[in-house]
């Protein structure tokens, strides 16, 4: 499993895009592919969480829950609990490059458990991480404006 990152700058606080990212109800506003989250467990104050998505991929809707704990505001990490995929573990780490400038560093791996050609599953995994960072940084940048 090939683990990817990606990192942007936001205009934004750090706690902005902390916030944002543990927002888990308002992903599908923002993120492009999510059309469902249920949150099955929250705990704010311990920074985790428990949580299931359906994602949207062109040819089909897939589901899957990820665990989440965090380190407020410094970032969040995940994995698969299970799934239509055979795993996923990630994590955001935030970096505060002044009082309202972020850097946002996503790193993830996914084994998504059906067969697609390397060159095609790298170039989606890798357009699909770098959107999700790009969104994002437009749904934090949006809100602090």
């Amino acid at each position: 499993m090939e683990s990817q990152s990606h990192t942007e700058v936001v205009n934004a606080p750090i706690e902005a895009c902390f916030e944002a990212i543990t927002d888990f109800a308002r992903y599908p506003d923002w993120f492009s592919g999510i059309t469902a989250v249920e949150i099955l467990e929250s705990n704010s104050d311990a920074c985790k969480w428990t949580v299931r998505f359906e994602l949207s991929m062109v040819v089909k809707t897939i589901s899957y829950t990820l665990a989440y704990e965090g380190e407020r505001p410094n970032g969040i990490t995940w994995r698969l609990v299970e799934g239509d995929v055979n795993s996923v573990e990630g994590s955001y780490k935030l970096e505060s490059l002044e009082s309202d400038v972020t850097e946002a560093t996503c790193a993830q791996s996914v084994d998504i458990g059906f067969w697609i050609p390397g060159p095609i599953k790298r170039t989606f995994e890798k357009s699909a991480l770098v959107d999700s960072v790009r969104e994002l940084k437009s749904a934090v940048e949006a809100q602090a404006a």
